[in-house]
């Protein structure tokens, strides 16, 4: 099968969130490549008339869809999967409809909100307007932690976005300041004080599979110090923050009823948003053992030393063969070599 690997133009300067990209690109054409595919990648920017000739061009049987952003925008990451549907094209991952109301963070956890499906309440910047009839919680005191609604890859995102003292008029104060600096949209969410786990979902014959589940090992971390993954813990190697957020995928046994919980949540949010190939829930869990939905990312990385690969690898599924599944689960099964 003739695969196109759709990615972001990554320019040398460009930050290491971005740069990681090309780590996907070269992991994904390894595997391909492996499974015996032809494989071309395709690198866009804003300009998507030469984006549309590239891939008439190119006539891929399916494309291969690692678009994480368009233009440093991650607000824009829904709009190459559209032009695939325009253009007629299978790709792989999330269809156009999922990948936009799960980037859109406020959208996401008002669709969440109807569906009876546990997400921390919130409140947004004046920059940032309601798609839904489900009111965000005025007046939201701490603890509280602010967020941009688009961006990703805790973008933005340090010790500093959370608020622990004060009341409403605090969070309300920070808050406008937080989206007066950054010129974006944002919100404030319930802070979950407590444990965070990420669920790995791949698709299979049978339908979506829950990798191993993974949680975030805050043990390091010194009191009063905000137990969240921020940038520097996932992008600042060196950082101490990089090196004391270690995943684990061991539980003792009293932790299998809440497991199978957020098992249980993953599903549903693959359900009520309608996912295809793979994609990654995050939780935060409170000191009641309850399970809160922060985010569904339709996208998750696919480096090797990324969390999806390392739940792959202790679900004892290899890599290729998971790539070949992601195909398959965009009807990439009917052209395969």
């Amino acid at each position: 099968m003739d695969v196109a690997i759709l990615h972001p133009h990554v320019p040398p300067d460009a930050p290491l969130d971005d740069q990681d990209t090309l780590v996907q690109v070269q992991a994904v054409r390894e595997a391909l490549e492996q499974l015996g595919h032809g494989v071309r990648s395709i690198a866009f920017t804003l300009d998507l008339a030469a984006l549309r000739r590239d891939l008439l061009a190119a006539r891929p049987h399916i494309a291969f869809n690692l678009a994480e952003s368009l233009g440093g925008a991650d607000a824009l990451q829904y709009v190459p999967p559209a032009l695939l549907d325009t253009l007629g094209v299978r790709y792989t991952g999330c269809p156009t409809e999922a990948v936009f109301q799960t980037t859109h963070k406020l959208l996401a956890k008002q669709i969440l909100s109807l569906a009876g499906l546990p997400t921390p309440a919130w409140t947004p910047s004046h920059l940032s307007v309601p798609h839904s009839s489900v009111l965000p919680s005025p007046g939201l005191a701490p603890p509280c932690i602010l967020k941009a609604v688009w961006e990703h890859a805790s973008c933005g995102l340090d010790d500093g976005n959370v608020i622990l003292q004060g009341d409403a008029s605090v969070v309300a104060g920070r808050l406008a300041e937080f989206a007066a600096r950054s010129g974006r949209p944002c919100f404030a969410e319930q802070f979950v004080e407590g444990r965070e786990f990420n669920l790995a979902i791949l698709e299979g014959p049978r339908g979506p599979e829950l990798l191993r589940p993974a949680e975030i090992d805050f043990a390091a971390f010194p009191p009063g110090k905000p137990r969240i993954v921020g940038h520097r813990a996932k992008w600042v190697a060196g950082s101490f923050e990089f090196d004391h957020t270690p995943r684990r995928f061991d539980f003792p046994d009293q932790d299998r009823p809440l497991l199978a919980r957020l098992g249980d949540l993953a599903l549903a949010c693959w359900r009520q948003f309608g996912l295809r190939g793979y994609a990654r829930v995050d939780f935060r869990v409170d000191s009641r053992h309850e399970p809160w939905i922060l985010e569904i990312n339709t996208n998750p990385c696919l480096a090797p030393d990324a969390g999806f690969a390392a739940a792959l690898a202790r679900s004892g599924i290899p890599y290729p063969q998971a790539i070949q599944r992601i195909l398959d689960a965009a009807g990439g099964f009917t052209e395969r070599s």
